[in-house]
């Protein structure tokens, strides 16, 4: 245990984590030179096409006679469950921050998250080849963060590889593990997927004991028992080993056909000689972002639900249940844990598993407290009770966090007043302004961020966290074409922006639903009262070209003969509604 060192590397995104990742496995000589390649931690071609790290991933490391165990974490705010997950299985965590964009938003949501942990934190600046490098200016900014002295913040390169073999020295000059004295086997679950051919696999932290190969292990938490087909440790490819030892990370494939009987969190112990206290394991984490998936074709439901069912084995943030709409057929409710989580899965979906899909405007999930004091939690406008039975409706509001320089403030206090919020404190670090805020969380799901990116030229960022239910004056406001409500269109907003929302959704649906050959109705109402209306034009045939003489009274009979022929239509034809006419709320500009 006293040659172990397990360590994390956490960051803002696109800090430069997987690149100074790279850099050591390459130092190490974990991975040969002809298989090495950027961003090798992460696997999946999504990640390695936008350039982020979507999924915590373990590697194993030798150094100057000491094993080191590697996490590189995501860096986004809708995947600090994986950040947080990766904490509770190391004893160090590696901060980066980029020398030319100093600290941002989750560099201080992931160290506030390191230092609940108890880790020690390496602070480390990045990028320090560049030519916009401020190295002064960001250290100062590290200093007054972390209370560190200025010997103590290693330069690096990522890109070249410069320094980054003093980052791997000050680890091995940590501490020793500490050893529990506990005697029976402890190990904690950061992360699973299911393999098709192998089964469940985990990847798990021994505190106490060890684990053998086809030894009968029993997860704590789900009670479920299971065989320890293989055990090992990621170099990053799969390593067998006979045992894991206290102090390791590792994987073990068992023999369980789905990673609801191990959850992520749980403590594995043996069978034989199980462990009476479980290890501390995490929140159980909820989604605020719903948004409904149906696929084009009503098909391809049974492909969706297996497809989201394989997803969410390995992403144990994913919640999802079945949902029927009149209009677009048979789908999902899906809850996630932000915009860009919620991209990723569709994406996921439509390239790995082929779907073609139609997602309605993401909103979060509401509290009703109806007049016999019952409360529901409804995660679409669609089912909310009638208005009778309702007492008072609270909506979620989130505690966020800005980081932007000095000159933008004012921009951006207005922006959080435009979305119903308010700026609870102001505080600085440095050159830089930390804005405090509050606000309701429907109002920051749309497009709140490319916004703020546009009030601060792209200075600005951004991190969030749910601060509880607060009532307020809220109403459904529902949509019409040609006079049919359309429930996967409907939207919870408050009373104050109820009526700008219909104006604005109206005028863009306008836009999107095609014309047809009779007038058609595009309504916005709250309940029976109608707040916004557009109108779609009909296609005009010119039925009286035929007739050469002026007679009036054939063009009048034919023309009323049309009239009649396009009310009939109206009564009876079916509207075509077009997949981009559900987004419209996505992005309202």
């Amino acid at each position: 245990m006293d040659k172990i060192r397990n360590f994390c590397i956490i960051a803002h995104i696109d800090h430069g984590k997987s690149t100074i990742a790279d850099r050591m496995m390459e130092l190490t000589g974990t991975v040969e030179k002809r298989e090495m390649k950027d961003q090798l931690l992460d696997s999946m071609e999504l990640e390695r096409e936008k350039g982020i790290t979507i999924k915590l991933t373990p590697v194993t490391m030798q150094w100057k006679g000491y094993t080191l165990n590697l996490i590189d974490t995501p860096g986004h705010v809708d995947f600090s469950y994986e950040v947080s997950r990766s904490l509770q299985a190391v004893e160090a965590a590696v901060l980066v921050v980029d020398a030319t964009q100093g600290i941002q938003a989750q560099t201080l949501a992931n160290v506030y998250l390191a230092l609940e942990q108890d880790l020690t934190i390496i602070p480390v600046i990045n990028k320090v080849d560049l030519p916009a490098a401020d190295v002064d200016g960001v250290a100062k900014q590290i200093i007054n963060l972390l209370g560190c002295s200025r010997d103590e913040i290693i330069e690096v390169s990522g890109k070249t590889g410069y320094n980054v073999d003093k980052i791997l020295d000050r680890i091995v000059e940590l501490d020793d593990i500490k050893n529990n004295s506990f005697d029976k086997t402890r190990a904690l679950i950061f992360d699973s997927y299911f393999d098709d051919y192998r089964g469940v696999v985990l990847y798990v932290r021994v505190f106490d004991g060890e684990i053998l190969k086809n030894s009968e292990i029993l997860m704590m938490a789900a009670g479920t028992k299971g065989l320890a087909l293989e055990v090992g440790i990621l170099t990053p490819k799969m390593s067998p080993r006979e045992k894991l030892l206290t102090g390791e990370i590792g994987y073990i494939v068992t023999n369980l056909k789905t990673t609801r009987e191990a959850r992520v969190g749980d403590t594995v112990t043996l069978a034989k000689a199980p462990a009476q206290t479980p290890l501390p394991g995490y929140k159980n984490v909820l989604p605020f972002v719903y948004a409904g998936f149906f696929p084009v074709s009503n098909d391809q439901y049974k492909e969706l639900k297996e497809a989201i069912e394989k997803l969410a084995l390995s992403d144990s943030a994913l919640r999802y249940e079945p949902e029927n709409s009149p209009v677009l057929g048979f789908g999902l409710r899906i809850g996630f844990l932000g915009l860009l989580h919620m991209d990723i899965i569709k994406e996921r979906l439509e390239r790995e598993f082929g779907l073609d899909l139609i997602v309605t405007n993401p909103s979060t999930n509401y509290e009703v407290v109806m007049n016999n004091g019952e409360v529901r939690e409804i995660k679409s406008a669609a089912d909310l009770p009638d208005a009778s039975e309702i007492k008072e409706i609270r909506e979620p509001w989130v505690k966020g966090e800005i980081i932007l320089p000095k000159p933008m403030i004012g921009n951006v206090l207005n922006l959080i007043n435009e979305k119903r919020g308010h700026q609870t404190n102001v505080s600085y670090i440095e050159d830089r302004a930390v804005i405090d805020f509050e606000a309701p969380m429907a109002n920051l799901l749309t497009d709140f961020y490319d916004q703020l990116k546009s009030a601060t030229s792209g200075y600005a960022s951004f991190n969030y966290e749910l601060n509880g239910y607060r009532m307020e004056d809220l109403v459904r406001v529902d949509f019409l074409v040609g006079g049919h409500k359309m429930d996967a269109l409907s939207v919870m907003a408050h009373r104050s922006e109820a009526d700008g929302i219909g104006r604005e959704v109206t005028k863009k649906l306008k836009e999107v639903i095609p014309r047809q050959n009779w007038e058609v109705a595009l309504q916005a109402a709250i309940g029976a009262r109608v707040i916004a209306r557009e109108t779609i034009g009909a296609y005009r045939k010119d039925v009286t070209v035929k007739i050469h003489t002026g007679d009036r009274d054939r063009k009048a009979k034919l023309l009323e003969k049309q009239k009649r022929g396009k009310a009939r239509m109206k009564r009876f034809g079916k509207i075509d509604i077009p997949s981009e006419a559900f987004t419209v709320m996505l992005k309202r500009n």
